[in-house]
This record gives C-alpha cells, structure tokens and sequence, in this order.
C-alpha cells in the first residue's frame, strides 16, 4: 500500500504544476489579445494591397521587361517559408504544422528548400535532413514589419535570381481562440486574381501603372510574409492558452483523486490501528 507520505509529495509537486500553467495561462491571455487584434488589424490592409495589385495585374511590363516577381518559370526547385514557434507548451500547434509541411514535401517533385522561421522548425528542417537555406529565431511576441524584412528579402532575392522557380509559404492561420488552421499558400510567382472588369477599381497611378507595379510588388511580398509572421503569433498565444487552461484543469482533477486517495489510505491505516488495539486489548483480557 503506498503512503501518505508519497501521496503528499505528489499532491504539492502537482500543486506547484498547476500555479505555473494558471501563471503561464493567464500572460498567454494578455498577449493572445495584443496578437490578435495586431492580426485582424492587418488583414484588412493586405487584402487590399492584393487588390491593388490585381487592378494592376495588366501591367506585368516594368521598363520593357517582364517584373521578375512576375516571372512564370519552369519549376525545377521549390522554396517553402516554414513558420513555427520558438517555444513549445502550445499544444499540436507546432505538430500539425509540420505534419501538414511534411505530407506537402512528399507531394513534390522536385528539389525543397526550406526557410525556417522558429526553433520548432529549425529542428524539423534539422530532423528530416532538407535543404536548410535560412532560418529565422527571436521573433518578439509583438512583431513590427522591420523584423520581418530580412526574411522577404531572402525570398524575393532567391526568386528574383532564379534560384528557386516556386515559393510557398506554410503557417497557421489564426481563425478563432479554439482553431487554429495550417495552411500552404503560394508567395512567388505573385499570381493575383484578374477581377472582371466591372470590379476593377478607378485608380490613378503616378507617374505610371508600371513603375508602381515595380515598386508595389516587393512591398506586396514583405506584407504577406508580415501578416503570416502576425497569424503565427496570434495563434500561439491562443494555443498556449487553451494548452495551460486543459493543463490547469488536469492537474485540479488529478489532485482531487489523490486527495481521495489520501484520504483512502488515512482510513484504512486508522482502521488497521484500531484493530490493532482491540485485538491487543482482547488478548489481555
């Protein structure tokens, strides 16, 4: 029979658990609100740079050239920006991620390379031994576009000088508290939606269409990469919340079945004592 004493020490390692993940749930909740309203904030300003590039979609021609982020080649290797956490404790956040990259790497044909973005990542990249071409760690839980640009601008010089002919980029998408969605998009070749022409927006571009398509696509890339830095952030607070919250109930409903347990054993050793005793006071009698 196990004892009480062992039973405490369990109940106040598991006691000291639970303050740590309720501690740990609730910065996850003040964070989770900062990322997200950061994240709902710019969808709103990139969906609208994609509309801007699709009215100025037929303007493909930048100074008697093809832009090179316009460029369709024939696909003889593939780039994938791989977005993860740098800290765990998120539940399957990091897992799904990976998993989804994974299924989508054997799908490919061709040479992968992989631009990491968090340790989890790196240590995906690592583990399935794939091309590494950079990886990206540190990013702060309030993320500013400066952060991000050293990371676009590997992207777009890559693609801009052939050495990869395909890019995709693979992060979770925040949709609610309790979802958090991975997803494969395609970054480069920079493909936007021709709207019919009844929807098309009355623009006026100066000097000219073409010079602001040249100077609107890189800035189109650096937005993309930025708000999925921002959906990757929202949805590890959001995860890490949820994780701390089912870990703090876990280790309340563990620490009252071994109270109960606790107390089990209490009984049955008072009762063997009062045994004990009335068996001795029998044999004096």
């Amino acid at each position: 029979m196990i004892s009480t004493q062992i039973i405490r020490r369990r109940i106040r390692s598991i006691e000291g658990t639970a303050k740590i993940c309720k501690a740990m749930e609730m910065i996850a909740t003040a964070k989770m609100r900062r990322a997200q309203e950061q994240a709902m904030a710019g969808r709103p300003y990139a969906e609208e740079i994609g509309k801007v590039v699709s009215d100025l979609a037929v303007e493909a021609q930048v100074g008697g050239k093809v832009h090179p982020l316009l460029q369709k080649r024939e696909v003889q290797k593939v780039a994938i920006v791989h977005m993860t956490t740098d800290r765990g404790l998120c539940g399957g956040l990091n897992a799904n991620q990976n998993r989804l990259l994974a299924g989508f790497i054997l799908e490919q044909t061709v040479p992968v390379t992989l631009v990491t973005v968090g340790r989890k990542g790196r240590a995906f990249a690592r583990r399935t031994q794939r091309d590494h071409r950079a990886e990206f760690t540190g990013i702060s839980d309030r993320p500013s576009l400066l952060e991000t640009l050293p990371l676009s601008r590997v992207v777009i010089d890559d693609y801009s000088n052939g050495e990869v002919d395909l890019v995709y980029l693979a992060y979770p998408r925040f949709v609610t508290t309790m979802i958090q969605r991975p997803v494969v998009e395609v970054l480069l070749p920079i493909e936007p939606a021709l709207l019919p022409g009844a929807q098309v927006a009355e623009y006026i571009y100066e000097p000219d269409p073409g010079a602001v398509l040249g100077g609107l696509l890189p800035r189109y890339v650096e937005m993309k990469v930025y708000h999925a830095v921002l959906e990757l952030v929202a949805s590890e607070q959001s995860a890490r919340m949820v994780a701390m919250r089912n870990a703090s109930d876990n280790a309340r409903e563990l620490m009252e079945d071994l109270t109960l347990a606790l107390n089990k054993v209490r009984q049955e050793t008072i009762t063997k004592e009062i045994c004990d005793i009335s068996g001795g006071a029998e044999a004096l009698v």
